[in-house]
């Protein structure tokens, strides 16, 4: 597990939401939020965002810098 997949599961259920319930309430699939929360490494960021906004958050992409 990641610190991404622990933050969703720990604040959906201190919600007492279920895995359908924040997947309606977010706009996404089941699916995405069973991967979501088990870790997966390849999600859309468009959608962790959808689940994220719920919580008041958003992920943001970390400003590098590029080697020429």
């Amino acid at each position: 597990m990641n610190d991404l997949s622990e933050f969703v599961r720990d604040r959906r259920k201190s919600l007492n939401m279920t895995q359908p319930e924040l997947a309606e309430k977010a706009g996404t699939g089941l699916r995405f939020i069973r991967d979501l929360e088990q870790g997966k490494k390849t999600l859309r960021m468009d959608k962790v965002n959808q689940v994220l906004s719920l919580f008041g958050y958003e992920l943001a992409p970390a400003l590098q810098k590029r080697e020429k």
